[in-house]
């Protein structure tokens, strides 16, 4: 998908390849989008839910993000001259914290020649079906409805703007657009301030990475991207910034994934953390430390949303058409009533960093380990039970064996972490159920006649899922079983650098497009099992497969490379850092 991503871990907002702000949710990362034009225009007009500027007679148009950072800079070029746009939402210390306010910033810079641009900012709310209340000041225009009010302050001439008016850009334009609140100075001021100051912080937050020796450019915006889907102020991670953009062409397959599931967040926090940036994880510890909390050893649902709320009741809306008029759009997402057995692996899998790792100043110790106990409990309880699975089946129920993996890794992790903290009678008690739960796999999970560890005890069907094995150190990699398997997947799911999720046609029937996140866990299984080269090949290709500005969606279309699901995936930006970490060479083998 040819978009890109500005935000500051409040807000996050989606730019098209022409420069049109299309999706740009409010008061937080998953809340109403007043731009979403990438879902469709609402109830209102076909040019409703953006903010664009077009240019009279353009006929190219170049777009990347300012060096290591989150600014966004769009060129639109035609016989009259040039016009230059950045966009970014405020990121900086202030007084001690994090300033990321509920806003964007636009800037509209006159290049070259005499260039003529139409303003449009159409916002709408209550998910398109409500127009806004237009009111205006000397220097700002109100848009309010549904209950909220957003502000656009501006030094460009209100009246055009309002009429859509092509006009002459004569001088540099600033929009500030965010809560009803007046600006402690003019736009073109705060506009300079906060781009020097937003760019100050992204350059020093890259300096700390510790990127490897190849593919830097890809894992530095990859870990920006990550970093944006992070919501800082609670330490939620959400799946991706977009709901509904369908898995494949017209699937029905669309989804709402600006939650955070503690599967996805846990890969993310990893993924970052293996770069040193070590504060979402801190941030995420917390989250998480809060679900145990609210669970008291019960039941802990696989996705909540990023202020911890349990009730994420999916519906559709009425005035949204979808992504190129492939509807449903929907808000929120079903799978919060799920039973997804893993759920209690990848929390104490997330959790566990923070009783090894001395970079990180968290309460860890005894008492956290004791919280985390009864989700081993749970863990050890639904080990061999159905569940809805890693991909969220919504009408059958099996064994699926990633959530037993899962459960195993629960009782692995806790054994460890007791054993770092000498409870000696505890890492052998948790460690003795690992045992168990790992014997009850390797029986239950293997297929004489696939040659493969199949998606479900007792099941005959392939599922990429299994891949994870390797990655939590469920078997060594020169173990016969895991080399099988990932031969057999690599041969039956793999398509081309591809790779489907399962075989087996699903609620919606086959699937008909690879699913990122697979396609990496093959190149990692690969890696590990020696065909070191063949891996690095299929990584190559696969970052062919990102979008001009190194953003990956959900899913690739084997037939066209056309990026479909939801954008941008963190599943698929982890898969890009995991990769170059394990695939890279040292710099000194290159002299």
């Amino acid at each position: 998908m040819d978009l890109g991503v500005i935000g500051n871990c409040t807000v996050a907002a989606l730019v098209d390849r022409v420069g049109a702000i299309n999706w740009f949710c409010l008061p937080r990362i998953d809340g109403d989008p007043v731009f979403h034009g990438l879902l469709g225009h609402g109830a209102g007009s076909s040019g409703d839910g953006v903010f664009a500027v077009e240019m009279e007679g353009m006929t190219t148009v170049e777009q990347s993000y300012e060096t290591n950072s989150a600014v966004l800079k769009t060129v639109l070029r035609g016989d009259a001259g040039a016009v230059e746009i950045v966009d970014f939402c405020p990121r900086f210390q202030a007084n001690g914290r994090n300033f990321r306010p509920q806003m964007l910033i636009r800037r509209l810079r006159r290049l070259v020649g005499s260039p003529r641009v139409r303003i449009r900012v159409k916002p709408r709310f209550n998910w398109g079906e409500t127009a806004p209340t237009v009111t205006r000041g000397s220097n700002h225009v109100r848009f309010s409805g549904a209950g909220q009010t957003l502000r656009m302050t501006t030094d460009a001439p209100i009246d055009h703007v309002l009429d859509e008016r092509l006009i002459n850009l004569e001088r540099t334009l600033t929009f500030v657009l965010g809560p009803d609140e007046t600006l402690a100075d003019n736009p073109a001021e705060i506009g300079t301030d906060f781009y020097n100051n937003t760019l100050g912080y992204w350059r020093r937050w890259v300096q700390r990475l510790a990127v490897p020796f190849e593919w830097q450019e890809a894992v530095i915006r990859a870990a920006i991207t990550l970093k944006l889907c992070s919501y800082e102020p609670t330490g939620g991670v959400v799946a991706a910034i977009t709901t509904s953009l369908p898995e494949a062409p017209n699937s029905g397959r669309n989804w709402d994934y600006r939650y955070c599931w503690v599967r996805d967040a846990f890969f993310t926090v990893r993924a970052l953390n293996s770069l040193a940036a070590t504060r979402t994880l801190e941030h995420y510890f917390e989250w998480l430390m809060n679900v145990v909390a609210d669970a008291k050893g019960g039941h802990i649902q696989p996705v909540l949303g990023v202020g911890l709320e349990a009730a994420l009741t999916e519906r559709t809306s009425a005035s949204l058409q979808g992504y190129k008029g492939m509807g449903p759009v929907r808000i929120g997402n079903q799978a919060h009533e799920h039973f997804q057995h893993d759920t209690y692996g990848n929390i104490i899998l997330g959790a566990a960093p923070a009783f090894f790792d001395h970079r990180l100043s968290l309460n860890t110790g005894w008492t956290a380990f004791e919280s985390l106990e009864p989700l081993g409990e749970q863990a050890w309880a639904m080990h061999d039970q159905p569940d809805a699975g890693i991909w969220e089946l919504r009408t059958r129920a099996r064994i699926h064996t990633s959530s037993s993996l899962m459960c195993w890794a629960a009782c692995d992790r806790l054994g460890k972490i007791a054993r770092h903290l000498n409870l000696d009678d505890k890492a052998r008690y948790w460690s003795d159920r690992a045992g168990i739960i790992r014997e009850k796999i390797l029986k239950n999970a293997w297929s004489d006649e696939r040659q493969a560890f199949v998606e479900s005890f007792g099941g005959s069907t392939l599922d990429a899922s299994v891949l994870l094995m390797g990655e939590v150190g469920f078997l060594p990699s020169d173990d016969p079983r895991f080399v099988a398997t990932v031969n057999t997947l690599s041969e039956v799911l793999g398509r081309g650098p591809f790779m489907l999720r399962y075989e087996e046609a699903d609620d919606f029937g086959l699937p008909e497009v690879g699913f990122n996140v697979c396609a990496f866990w093959r190149i990692d299984a690969l890696a590990r099992i020696g065909r070191l080269e063949e891996a690095r090949a299929l990584f190559e290709e696969l970052l062919e497969a990102r979008n001009h500005l190194g953003l990956m969606s959900e899913d690739t279309s084997f037939a066209t490379g056309e990026g479909w699901g939801n954008f941008p995936q963190t599943y698929s930006m982890v898969g890009i850092v995991n990769g170059a970490m394990r695939l890279s060479r040292h710099w000194e083998a290159e002299l």
